[in-house]
């Protein structure tokens, strides 16, 4: 009984010992002084990529398919044209998006009364031959294009860029880190966490503009009139950010 007892205390005595070490451990843990710092990285780059949104809407106050079939032959010159602009060696590519096709009502007395019955169609021109992005666009609005929605510049090398500047930012997270502890009289003893993300901001908006010229192009003197001169496109630059959170045990 004596025996039995006594490994009872020694159990407890060792379970008392190694829950004490635990309870240690864990308040190291929570006691270890760590610091934190934010950084960032930045360079600026001029753009290699543009996309064109070219739309062509087309109207009939009386039949949807007159509208649907005007639509159609407008729609398959631009898409043709362009087609004919770009490299798709070089990743380029043109695709249809946001086809729509429904009458369109006027309300009069609280009675709705149909107005017109209306086409659009979208086609989005993908290149990395920005120099050329106004030569498009005055191309498509010779051959019938009625709206150039957006114009959205980027880089073709995002993701490398991106990768070598959270690098950059990482080294100079660490670096003011380090100097923060030394001040304080400590040393870096790893690392508590850590976080990074890159975004862009365009330094230079886009800027683009439809010249009246377009009103006199004729069949036979479009592709001449759009090589003359062509609306003017400023891409400007693009920066880009490379943010870092951190946060470094010391001892």
């Amino acid at each position: 009984m004596k025996k039995h007892l006594s490994a009872v205390l020694i159990a407890a005595l060792v379970i008392g010992m190694a829950n004490t070490g635990t309870l240690k451990a864990a308040a190291d843990v929570i006691e270890r002084g760590f610091v934190s710092v934010s950084t960032t990285a930045n360079t600026e780059l001029p753009p290699d990529v543009v996309e064109i949104s070219i739309a062509v809407v087309t109207e009939d106050n009386k039949s949807l398919q007159k509208a649907t079939e005007e639509n159609k032959q407008i729609s398959d010159k631009v898409y043709k044209a362009m087609t004919e602009m770009i490299n798709k060696q070089n990743g380029d590519f043109v695709k249809t998006t946001n086809y729509s096709a429904a009458p369109v009502y006027n309300y009069k007395n609280n009675k709705k009364e149909l107005s017109k019955y209306e086409v659009s169609n979208s086609i989005i021109v993908h290149t990395k031959s920005v120099k050329d992005a106004g030569k498009m666009i005055d191309r498509a609005i010779a051959l019938g294009a009625t709206n150039i929605n957006d114009i959205t510049f980027s880089i073709s090398s995002y993701d490398k860029q991106c990768d070598e500047l959270l690098s950059l930012a990482a080294k100079k997270a660490y670096k003011r880190a380090g100097l923060l502890a030394s001040s304080a009289g400590n040393t870096l003893a790893g690392i508590k966490n850590i976080n990074g993300s890159c975004s862009t901001n365009n330094v230079i908006r886009p800027q683009y503009r439809l010249l009246a010229k377009n009103a006199s192009f004729g069949a036979s003197s479009a592709d001449a009139s759009v090589y003359e001169s062509s609306s003017p496109i400023q891409g400007g630059v693009i920066k880009l950010f490379a943010n870092i959170n951190a946060s470094y045990f010391v001892k």
